[in-house]
Formats: structure tokens, C-alpha cells, sequence
């Protein structure tokens, strides 16, 4: 779906190596997923914001296994995303 995520994640996280790969992939697979059936919030394939909220949401999955709570910064996006109607409700 978001083709583009997988290298704008890796850069983000400083990783060159293919041998994560697998793993980020279902990252982003799953917030994908969570957006969806938890959210209700269909991301826009062709909407820039979008791709890098996925990619922010991703990153802070990847680094924060252990911390549940969400950065602000990500919620008040997410917040914003639901409200101004940014994505498509499924």
C-alpha cells in the first residue's frame, strides 16, 4: 500500500541494511491495520501528511516498544487526521 514508508522509516531511523526489513514492513503493516480497524481511518495513498504520519507512527513504534503512552505531538496529528476529516472513514 504505502510503498514509499519502508525507505522514508529506514532513513528516519538510520538503518541501511535489508535485514529489518521484514520487521518494519509488519510495523507498518500493523499501524496501517490499527488506523483502520481501531481508528476507523482509511490513510490517503497520495497524500504526503499522511505517508509521514504513518511514518512517525511507525518510528515511535519501533523505538518505544516498552512506553504505551503516545507523544503528544502524535496524538494532536491523529486528533487533527480524525477531525478535518484528513483521511477517509471506513
Amino acid at each position: 500500500m504505502f510503498t514509499e514508508a519502508l525507505p522514508l522509516l529506514k532513513a528516519r531511523l538510520g538503518i541501511s541494511i535489508e535485514s529489518r526489513d521484514t520487521y518494519l514492513l509488519a510495523i507498518i503493516d500493523g499501524v496501517t491495520d490499527e488506523l483502520k480497524n481501531v481508528q476507523g481511518i482509511n490513510l490517503n495513498v497520495g497524500d504526503s501528511s499522511h505517508l509521514m504520519f504513518l511514518v512517525d507512527y511507525a518510528e515511535y513504534r519501533y523505538s518505544n516498544r516498552d512506553n504505551p503512552t503516545m507523544p503528544r505531538h502524535l496524538q494532536w496529528r491523529l486528533h487533527n487526521l480524525m477531525l478535518k476529516g484528513g483521511a477517509q472513514f471506513v
